[in-house]
C-alpha cells in the first residue's frame, strides 16, 4: 500500500501538465472529511492516506504519495438535497433563512448563490418545504463549508499573500481615548457607584512657624 501524508490545495504551484498526467481518485464527502482513510486510485494502486488531524480534502486537491507521485482528488457524486427558492410562493431571501436554521442545527451545508445542498434528511426536508422552498434529491458532488475555525492541513493558494501593511490607526485610537464617557439617562449599561464615585483625597497642610531672630 502506498502511503500518502501530504495534500496540495487546489493544485497550488503545480504545473498543469503534471496535474493532467496524475492519477485520480474519486471520494465522497464522508471520506474526504477524514484525515485517515484507504482508497484506490484510477491506476488500481492502494493508497493509505494519513494526513494531519482536522484536514479536509476537497475536490481539486492533489495527494502526494511517499514515492513523489501525485493523485488528483475528484469529489464523487453522492445523494444530496438540493434546495432552491420557490418563485411562486417565496423569495430568494428564503435561502438565507434556511441557511440560518440549518446552521443552528450544525448541519453540513454547501452554499451557492442560487441554492443550498445538504445530506439527505427527511425531517429537514419537511421543514424546508414548510418554508416554501423547493427540495429535490439529486446525485451531485458535495462540498460543504468547513467553518471559519476548521483545521486545515494544507494551505489555500488564495490566502498565501502577505500583509505588509500594519493595522495601526493611532489618530482614531487617540480620539477615542480622548473622548469622555458621558453617562446620560439613556445609557444602557450598569452604573457602579463605587467605580465612578470620586474618592476624597487627603491634603496635608504644613504650617510655617515664624523664625525667631
Amino acid at each position: 500500500m502506498l502511503q500518502v501524508s501530504k495534500v496540495i490545495s487546489q493544485c497550488a504551484g503545480l504545473a498543469p501538465v503534471l496535474v493532467k498526467r496524475a492519477a485520480t481518485v474519486e471520494l465522497d464527502w464522508d471520506v474526504r472529511q477524514k484525515s485517515r482513510f484507504d482508497a484506490t486510485d484510477s491506476t488500481g494502486r492502494q493508497l493509505g492516506v494519513f494526513l494531519p488531524r482536522g484536514t479536509l480534502v476537497r475536490g481539486g486537491d492533489v495527494l502526494v504519495a511517499e514515492d513523489g507521485s501525485m493523485v488528483k482528488v475528484i469529489a464523487a457524486p453522492q445523494a444530496v438535497l438540493r434546495i432552491t427558492a420557490c418563485a411562486s410562493h417565496g423569495s430568494p431571501f428564503d435561502l438565507t433563512r434556511a441557511a440560518y436554521h440549518l446552521g443552528n442545527r450544525h448541519v453540513p451545508i454547501e452554499l451557492k448563490p442560487d441554492h443550498l445542498k445538504i445530506e439527505p434528511d427527511h425531517v429537514l426536508a419537511d421543514m424546508l418545504r414548510a418554508m416554501h422552498l423547493i427540495v429535490n434529491e439529486v446525485e451531485e458532488a458535495f462540498e460543504p463549508e468547513g467553518g471559519a475555525y476548521s483545521a486545515g492541513g494544507h494551505s489555500h493558494a488564495s490566502h498565501d499573500h502577505a500583509h505588509d501593511h500594519t493595522h495601526e490607526h493611532k489618530p482614531a485610537q487617540a480620539a477615542a481615548a480622548a473622548a469622555p464617557h458621558v453617562h446620560g439617562p439613556d445609557c444602557k449599561h450598569d452604573h457602579h457607584d463605587d467605580a465612578h464615585e470620586a474618592k476624597p483625597v487627603a491634603i496635608q497642610i504644613h504650617k510655617h512657624k515664624p523664625h525667631s531672630h
